[in-house]
């Protein structure tokens, strides 16, 4: 039997060999990375898809919660009983809710507000406060936190300011009642003078010049007591006001005039500060002027001659302040309570009624008169009245 022939062994096809065993090796290697990395993504994939459907279902939710919520919203704009005005930048009605198309009607949308008000409002003395036909309403604004436009809020307060004004009226009413033995007192007094003064006026004898000076007296008596049967009136019926439409200055102005005679005949310093800045007021300018005039023969008679009295205007914000100043003795403390209250006087010849009256026209006008007073330190009335709107 033939020996086998010996093998040859090529050495670059072992090194060949080792090669490829090498990147098998590396390929299954790689291989093996690979379908780990596929099998971790789609688990990543799973899970984000299930994030993903949470997320849906938290927006779908939301969603729904959002349109529930406007719906209430919307059901509550339809049922509120207050008007709502939507207005944009610029100021134009872009949507309005029943009961504000009662009080304008639709043809007020795409309107510009101001138009509106011209069209349907009417100003009163009431900071706020509109005539509407026959109604009277409130209106107050409010800026949407987007920046981009109002919401008007609309009130009917026509019951309350009925029910406002007749308390005002039962107020006085009783105020009338409880000053009733005043009253009498006060209508005895000069009326028994100018009895006395008529009675000696037939007595024989008496001179002519006697006779005239009795005659005189029983004259003043007599319009001392009309002066306090006009003042008794108007206290108990209230000023009507009116719908006047002036200037601050001019009331400050035609005050000073009518009192400044009378200042320089008791040698008081006399000063006039106008700060009104053309503000405008709506209202009854009689009544008002017999209140400033009223407001500066008290600090005349509280003043001493060489004294000082300071007639001011100013306007303050949506306020018109009117003060009169004066360097006399004050008032004393327990008696600033009262300088009020009708028939409360410290003069001898006073009626009592003349603040009261003042006061209850700054009132009718939607102000107030307040006393600043230190005894020894002169004292102060402030008459405080709204800014009318004028069109």
């Amino acid at each position: 039997m033939p020996s086998p022939e010996p093998v040859t062994v090529n050495p670059e096809a072992t090194v060949k060999a080792a090669e490829l065993q090498r990147a098998f090796a590396v390929f299954n290697q790689v291989s093996a990375e690979l379908t780990q990395a596929y099998e971790s993504l789609q688990g990543r994939a799973a899970s984000l898809t299930a994030e993903l459907a949470v997320a849906n279902g938290e927006l779908r939710q939301q969603y729904r919660e959002k349109e529930a919520l406007s719906e209430r919203l919307s059901s509550l704009l339809e049922a509120l009983p207050a008007g709502v005005v939507l207005l944009d930048q610029s100021a134009t009605v872009v949507a309005l809710n029943p009961a504000a198309i009662k009080f304008f009607g639709t043809e007020a949308m795409g309107q510009h507000w101001g138009d509106v008000v011209r069209q349907w409002l009417a100003p009163t003395m009431t900071v706020g406060e509109w005539l509407l036909g026959e109604a009277r309403v409130s209106i107050a604004e409010s800026a949407l936190a987007s920046g981009d436009g109002k919401i008007m809020l609309i009130h009917d307060v026509t019951a309350t300011h009925q029910i406002k004004a007749e308390l005002e009226r039962n107020q006085r009413l009783a105020a009338m009642g409880e000053m009733a033995a005043s009253l009498a007192h006060q209508l005895r007094t000069p009326l028994a003078a100018a009895l006395l003064h008529t009675a000696n006026l037939g007595q024989a004898g008496v001179s002519d010049e006697a006779r005239a000076k009795f005659s005189d007296k029983a004259t003043g008596q007599l319009k001392r007591l009309e002066r306090l049967i006009q003042d008794v009136l108007l206290f108990a019926r209230g000023e009507s006001i009116g719908r006047d439409v002036f200037a601050g200055s001019d009331l400050l102005y035609e005050a000073a005039q009518t009192v400044e005679p009378l200042m320089r005949e008791r040698q008081i310093e006399f000063v006039t500060v106008d700060r009104c800045f053309e503000a405008k007021i709506v209202g009854g300018r009689k009544a008002l002027f017999g209140a400033l005039v009223n407001l500066l023969e008290n600090a005349l008679q509280a003043t001493p001659a060489g004294g000082k009295i300071c007639l001011t205007g100013k306007k303050v914000g949506d306020l018109l302040s009117i003060a009169v100043q004066d360097s006399g003795p004050g008032v004393a403390l327990d008696k600033q309570t009262k300088i009020f209250d009708p028939f409360f006087t410290t003069k001898g010849q006073g009626t009592g009624l003349g603040l009261a009256i003042a006061l209850g026209v700054a009132r009718a006008h939607g102000g107030v008169i307040e006393l600043v007073s230190i005894p020894g330190n002169g004292a102060e009335f402030v008459m405080t009245l709204p800014i009318g709107a004028v069109d």
